[in-house]
Parts: structure tokens; C-alpha cells; sequence
């Protein structure tokens, strides 16, 4: 497929879920002038609807990702594609395998281990060979995350790490119908298949692990507290999977932050003994729910009160939705850095929109890395950052006494 044979710039498939529609907004306010934009989805009427709401001329496309046919026309019509479809498991390997054969850059929103593993497994070599830049996870999971790792070793002056701390200080937000029905599918598939179980564990499941690697430097823990702040922690939900990512990242580099280094997220949960009261209990918490996920009468129970994927918050949630995180990095040598990833918006939606949209627009625009399944770090840290900042995000790093 040659360039000259591309007729659009960028496509957002999945532009008719919440998410999708809140990308969409963020393009027709911000894309460039003149850039070819299509919106991609099922349903024709749903599509005409959204473009018609955002008063746009953009080309509409029927896209079914069971069709691999229709999937590979619009991989091949475009520079990039930017996808909200999900789970990904299920709905997204299509896609992928589309754009990787046709050089096809794309972004998505995925927080599957098992998703992206198969990715890396079966379309990494074809994406390298095409120049397709392949970059999962590009919303709140994992470009906080990702972004803060590779700034703070940057501020480290590239010097190997020991360990690094990502702490949520401030999530405020909807709770996205995505991401539980993500989260559902993966561990119905791994209640059949234990070898999923270990996958989604293993913080190496995205890459090789590193040659040298000492038996006993995986790093786990419970609730702690602060020694900076004296606030109790509790680990994060999505930590485990960040971790994923910024190895890769780290693989990706060719071990630049160190083949020893460990890396893991917490989440603030306040002071003295109500703090920790907190931190115990959302331990517990999360646990009970992965628990009750994995068995069919306490999942259709627990469903009742989770949102469902293409649902939203109100308005208002998303008005006052926020977040902070800071990675602290230790390394070998010299004091310890902080960066800091934080923006005045519902992580889980507006964040997570503008995070997609930014990172589908510096790919059409020929910004990043070169070809293979990559992270937002390795494929887009050198621009990302500057593009966040200009949406009100604080993307930066310093050097702590």
C-alpha cells in the first residue's frame, strides 16, 4: 500500500460509544486544518448522528471488526487508525492485524495483558517490517504511567534505576464501562485457560524478560505508608498492568532504565488511622471483586451495579474529574526524581479522550518511532508530552533533595 493510495489521515472507529464520541469532540475541535479525517463503526445512522452533532463534513465508513475484509479496506484508506472498540481481546486483533500488514499506524485504548501479548506475538515482526507503529494502551491506561517513567529517567540523566514508585495522589472521576467489561472478559478467559492467570501476573508478560535478572527482584507488597507525606498506600488496580507497559518500554530501550529495576503503583488514601483504615480495605476491596468476577452468579451479581461498556458519567462528573500521579525514580547513582503526569479531567473519559486523540494526531502527522508494537513512551515521548501541556495537562520532571 503506498501513501499516494491513502485517502484519509486519520479514522476513529468506535466513534459511536461514550468514549468515542468524546474523542471524536476533541478531533473536530483540534485536528489541523485540513486533515482527512472518517469516523468508522457499525451503525450507519449512529455514525450520521455523531457527525451531524460534532457539524462536520467527515466521510463516514461502516466497519464491522468480524469482517476482515471491511477492516483491511479501512486500514489501507488511512495513515492511521485510532480505535475505541473493545474488549480487545474480542473485538480488536483484526484491526491490528490489518494495519500491521498494511503499515498502518495505530492506537487504542487496551488494558488487556492478553491482548496486547498476542499483539506483540503474532503482529510485531510484520509491523516492523511495514513501519506500522502499533501503540496500545494510549489513554489513562498506560500514558500517565508510561509518559512519568521515561521523564524521570530522562531527568536521571539516563542512569540506570533501582526501583520507581508511581503514587496516585488524586483520581476523581466515572468509572468506565470499558474497562470493567475489559477487565470481565479477561478473567473469563483466564478461568478456562491458566495460563492466562500467569500472564496477566507475570510483569514481563509483554516482553522478554531481562538476561541478568536476579530471582528475587519482582517487587510485591501491601499497604504502606509514605515516608515523604505519612500517607498510607494501597497498591493500585491498574498497576500490575502499567508495570507491564513500562517494561516493555524498558525492553524497547534496550534495558536504558536498567535490567534490575522494579517498578509498581500505589494510590494515596489519606492519614493517620482513617488513611490506613482505607488503604486495608481497598486492598480487600479489589480483590473481592477479581474474586467475584471469576464466577458466573456473583459476576451477574456484581454487573448489576458496574456500568456497561458505552456507558458514561453525567456531565457533572466529568466537570469535576481530576488526577495526579508522580512517579518517584531511584537511581544507582545521584538523588531521586520525580515526574508528574496530573490534568483537570475525568481520567477514565475526557483524559482518556484527549490522551487517544493526541496520540492518533502526532501519528498521522508522521511523529514517533519506528515500526512494531510499541507504548506511548517508546513510539511518542519525544511529542506527547508538548501536546498534552497544550490541553492543560502538567507533564514534568525534577530532581528531589
Amino acid at each position: 500500500m503506498t501513501e499516494a493510495s491513502r485517502d484519509l489521515d486519520l479514522v476513529l472507529l468506535g466513534a459511536t460509544g461514550f468514549v468515542g464520541r468524546l474523542t471524536a469532540a476533541h478531533l473536530a475541535r483540534h485536528a489541523p486544518a485540513g486533515m482527512r479525517i472518517a469516523l468508522a463503526g457499525r451503525s450507519q445512522r449512529r455514525l450520521d448522528e455523531v457527525r451531524t452533532s460534532l457539524q462536520v463534513d467527515w466521510p463516514v465508513l461502516v466497519v464491522d471488526t468480524a469482517d476482515e475484509e471491511s477492516v483491511a479496506r479501512m486500514a489501507g484508506r488511512t495513515t492511521v487508525v485510532v480505535t475505541t472498540v473493545g474488549p480487545y481481546l474480542r473485538y480488536g486483533m483484526t484491526v491490528v492485524a490489518a494495519c500491521a500488514a498494511a503499515g498502518t499506524h495505530y492506537a487504542d485504548l487496551s488494558g488487556e495483558t492478553a491482548f496486547v501479548a498476542e499483539s506483540v506475538r503474532h503482529h510485531d515482526a510484520v509491523a516492523r517490517d511495514s513501519g506500522a507503529r502499533i501503540v496500545h494502551s494510549c489513554g489513562f491506561d498506560s500514558v500517565p504511567s508510561d509518559l512519568a517513567m521515561g521523564l524521570a529517567h530522562r531527568e536521571a540523566g539516563g542512569i540506570p534505576l533501582i526501583e520507581a514508585t508511581g503514587q496516585v495522589r488524586t483520581l476523581r472521576g466515572g468509572i468506565s464501562g470499558g474497562t470493567v467489561d475489559s477487565m470481565r472478559q479477561q478473567i473469563i478467559e483466564a478461568r478456562t485457560q491458566p495460563h492466562l492467570r500467569q500472564l496477566i501476573s507475570d510483569p514481563y508478560a509483554l516482553c522478554t524478560r531481562p538476561p541478568s535478572l536476579l530471582p528475587d527482584s519482582e517487587w510485591r507488597g501491601g499497604i504502606r505508608r509514605d515516608p515523604a507525606t505519612r500517607t498510607w498506600q494501597a497498591p493500585f488496580v491498574m498497576s500490575p498492568y502499567n508495570r507491564q507497559i513500562v517494561n516493555r518500554t524498558n525492553h524497547l530501550t534496550g534495558w536504558g532504565y536498567g535490567q534490575h529495576m522494579r517498578y509498581r503503583e500505589v494510590v494515596d488514601t489519606g492519614r493517620g488511622l482513617k488513611g490506613r483504615a482505607r488503604a486495608a480495605g481497598l486492598g480487600v476491596g479489589i480483590g473481592a471483586l477479581a474474586a467475584a468476577m471469576f464466577f458466573a452468579p456473583t459476576r451477574a451479581l456484581v454487573d448489576r451495579f458496574l456500568p456497561a461498556p458505552g456507558e458514561g458519567p453525567s456531565e457533572q462528573t466529568m466537570a469535576e474529574g481530576r488526577f495526579h500521579l508522580d512517579v518517584d525514580a531511584y537511581p544507582v547513582s545521584g538523588p531521586a526524581v520525580r515526574a508528574t503526569v496530573a490534568a483537570p479531567y475525568d481520567p477514565a473519559y475526557g483524559g482518556t479522550a484527549i490522551m487517544l486523540a493526541e496520540s492518533g494526531l502526532a501519528l498521522a502527522g508522521a511523529e514517533g518511532g519506528p515500526g512494531g508494537v510499541s507504548t506511548p513512551m517508546s513510539a511518542l515521548g519525544t511529542v506527547l508530552p508538548d501536546r498534552l501541556r497544550a490541553h492543560g495537562f502538567t507533564v514534568s520532571a525534577q530532581t528531589l533533595e
